[in-house]
This record gives C-alpha cells, sequence and structure tokens, in this order.
C-alpha cells in the first residue's frame, strides 16, 4: 500500500483534508484495517494494531526513507491566486519534499537512538522495520525562487499527515500502522519564508518522532492481546 491510498484512508476517517478516498475500508466507524484492530482513536490520531503481536523482541530499528506527498491540486489551488512570479512549479514541490524526506528522516533517527534504539542498516530477528511517509502535505506560504525576498503573513506554516507503518523486518508481517494529523507552526500570525518554514515543521517534525518512539516503548512493555492468546 502506497503513502497516497493511505492518505486518502486518513483524511476519510479524521474528515478533514481533500483527497478522495481510494480504499473500500476507509469508512469512518471502521475498527478493522488489514488484519490490524483499531487500538486508539481520536480526531487526528489513529493507531492499528495485529492482534497478539508482541513488539517486546525489537531492539533495532530499520528505517526506510521517508515518503512524502503533497496534498492533491495543492499546487494548481496554491497558484490560482498568486502572479507569475510568485507561483510555485513542480521544480519547488521536489526540492521541498527532498527537504521533508531528509529532515524527517534524520529528526526520526535521532529520536530512536537517543532512546537506547540501535539504528541498522540491515533486517534481523530483533530488528523492526519502520515506514513513514509525510503526506497530504499544504505550505501555507512557500518560498519560492524569486528576485526579491518575499514573506507572507499566515497562523501557520501548514499540515500534514505522519503515517507510520511498522514490519517484522524478515518476515515483512504488519504489525501495526499509526497516523497523526498536525499544523505547523499554529502558535501565533507570523512573516513566514523558507526559513521560518523549516523552523516550524521541523518543530512538527520532533513531536512526531518524540510520538512514534514513546508508542513504541510502550507496546513494548505491553503484553501481547488476549484475543490472540485464545
Amino acid at each position: 500500500m502506497n503513502v497516497r491510498s493511505l492518505a486518502a484512508t486518513f483524511v476519510v476517517l479524521i474528515s478533514v483534508g481533500t483527497c478522495a478516498p481510494t480504499l473500500a475500508m476507509a469508512q469512518e466507524g471502521n475498527t478493522t484495517w488489514d488484519d490490524l484492530h483499531l487500538a486508539k482513536s481520536s480526531r487526528s490520531q489513529r493507531l492499528y494494531l495485529l492482534p497478539g503481536a508482541s513488539f517486546q523482541p525489537y531492539n533495532k530499528i530499520l528505517l526506510d526513507a521517508t515518503e512524502v506527498a503533497f496534498r492533491k491540486n495543492w499546487m494548481r489551488d496554491f497558484n490560482q491566486s498568486r502572479s507569475l512570479s510568485m507561483r510555485v512549479g513542480q521544480d519547488d514541490i521536489d526540492r521541498v519534499s527532498k527537504e521533508v524526506s531528509s529532515s524527517f528522516g534524520s529528526i526520526l533517527a535521532e529520536q530512536y537512538q537517543t532512546a537506547g534504539y540501535q539504528v541498522v542498516h540491515s533486517p534481523g530477528p530483533d530488528v523492526l522495520r519502520i515506514r513513514t511517509g509525510v503526506i497530504d502535505l499544504a505550505v501555507n506560504a512557500p518560498d519560492v525562487r524569486s528576485a526579491n525576498r518575499t514573506y507572507s503573513a499566515t497562523w501557520e506554516a501548514g499540515e500534514a499527515t505522519l503515517v507510520v507503518e511498522a514490519r517484522d523486518s524478515q518476515s515483512g508481517a504488519l504489525l501495526g500502522r499509526a497516523l497523526d494529523r498536525r499544523l505547523a507552526g499554529d502558535r501565533q500570525p507570523y512573516l513566514r519564508n523558507r526559513v521560518t518554514n523549516k523552523a516550524d515543521f521541523n518543530r512538527m517534525f520532533r513531536e512526531w518522532a518524540k510520538l512514534s518512539v514513546d508508542g513504541l516503548t510502550r507496546l513494548k512493555g505491553s503484553a501481547p492481546t488476549a484475543e490472540a492468546r485464545k
């Protein structure tokens, strides 16, 4: 399942965003997803776990490169109200996507290492494979390449959804998925450009990384569900 399908599913589940559903299971109220069972639910978060899955054996982490997907039609919608010199192009989308992938990947690896997990590059019996996606991404005041330095005043730097998928690194067995949607830099109106956007999104990435690490630590301390032990 790719991150764009995950994005569409999540948008339907939490009733925010603009993507259309692409999966039949993406209906509000569903409690299962690819044999995973809903374990936690709020307006902005979902956690699905495989019944009986134990996370206790995993002390090492294999991180896939973070996939990035902008909100559907974001570039078209943004450019509609901008002059030609202030419009974003595909090169801007590609540049931001690479920056997001690199920034979040580095922050996530650092958080896991700080928490005592070893980040490795190959599968093993005690290795959990973590796949992440920053999806349905929207940037409210992107810094376009222009002859003049420009700023835009907005409440938020933007918003996005994080998707985390955990698998056994050797068998590929799907153990869980977590989704979380957040605003970046929603503290006060601000004159924003590329530098301030990066700072606000990196702050959100650190919150996401801590959420991911803390979640795994809690799961490692939990016993398998009663349903699976029957």
